[in-house]
């Protein structure tokens, strides 16, 4: 219990110090968003007095620049934990009407294309184990080496360039198609996957050989073990052996890595949508950069952030169940 409570405070407190920093970006530095947000008001003319200033930049930013600095901070805090970021600069809407319909968006293509990446390198890299030494295992080996170095922004590219305007198979952005009527109904469900078909297959061409390669070399190392002798010797079926001996073990070192998979690829969304138009949190991040729209900015970063510290927090407290050999060690990190 003692070691839930303080992973569980650990955790709040990286959510509070994102918090508290990103309050220090908007507030403290010179030239930040309320430096930057005064100077624009005050560049538009429109009469507006010192106070009017300092209203807009409040309910932009969440801070009363006239008020005390600790009074600016609870505020701040205050309404950053009711999920209230302000208002949009560009889009003139508060930043969770900006950023809460995309959040769904990103987190099915990240979701779809993490676990089928996951799913077809784990699969590989067993087969590859299986047959290790062999024509199969070299290929492949090589194969996975090539998809793991490349990354994924230039494959998108690719895929873009060629089957997006030379063949003109797949769209080149959007989420679905505007003809199509938003629902539960087979024609949207179809098109949101023929849409999210390139950004997805982009991630799982440059990253399912990592899974591959880790995968691989947990089989090896597991089918060296003895306890695999002796379940031979014993007369095991060799089906058994291979799912629930070799499969199982060679997996579970790779559970934390998946899950704070999970929380980073939030990051990667950023070039990933903006490359291919898809209108999830990187891409209205990559465009509030570019408008200088501070407050959507800074729900991104903690939607990111956030993301993060939950897939690290789910896989410290999970992994002891998942890995029984694990639970004696409470007083350190899992993993």
């Amino acid at each position: 219990m003692s070691y839930l409570l303080r992973r569980t405070g650990q955790a709040v407190f990286t959510v509070f110090a994102v918090v508290s920093l990103s309050f220090g970006i908007v507030r403290l530095l010179p030239g930040g968003p309320a430096d930057y947000l005064r100077a624009q008001l005050i560049q538009q003319g429109g009469g507006l007095t010192q106070e009017q200033i300092n209203q807009r930049i409040a309910a932009q930013t969440n801070i009363a620049t006239d008020e005390p600095l600790y009074v600016q901070y609870v505020d701040y805090v205050w309404d950053v934990l009711h999920l209230d970021f302000g208002t949009s600069i560009w889009y003139n809407e508060p930043v969770t009407a900006v950023l809460g319909p995309a959040l769904p968006w990103t987190v099915f293509l990240m979701a779809s294309a993490l676990f089928v990446q996951f799913v077809i390198g784990v699969s590989l890299g067993a087969f590859m184990a299986y047959r290790e030494g062999s024509r199969f295992d070299t290929g492949a080996t090589a194969v996975s080496l090539v998809s793991n170095s490349i990354p994924f922004y230039v494959i998108g590219l690719l895929f873009i360039a060629f089957l997006g305007y030379r063949f003109d198979l797949f769209p080149t952005g959007g989420r679905y198609a505007s003809s199509v009527p938003v629902g539960p109904n087979l024609d949207f469900v179809l098109s949101v996957l023929y849409h999210g078909a390139l950004p997805i297959l982009s991630l799982v061409v440059a990253s399912f050989g990592g899974w591959a390669l880790t995968m691989r070399g947990n089989s090896i190392r597991v089918l060296g073990e003895d306890y695999l002798r002796v379940a031979r010797l014993r007369g095991l079926p060799e089906r058994r052996i291979a799912l629930r001996y070799v499969g199982r073990n060679a997996i579970l070192p790779m559970y934390t890595g998946l899950l704070i998979s999970i929380g980073f690829m939030f990051g990667g969304s950023v070039i990933l949508e903006q490359i291919f138009a898809y209108p999830g949190v990187g891409y209205y991040l990559i465009q509030a950069i570019g408008q200088r729209d501070y407050p959507v900015m800074m729900g991104a970063f903690m939607i990111i952030a956030v993301a993060v510290t939950i897939g690290v927090f789910v896989a410290d407290l999970t992994y002891g169940y998942v890995d029984p050999r694990a639970k004696g060690g409470e007083n350190s990190e899992s993993y």
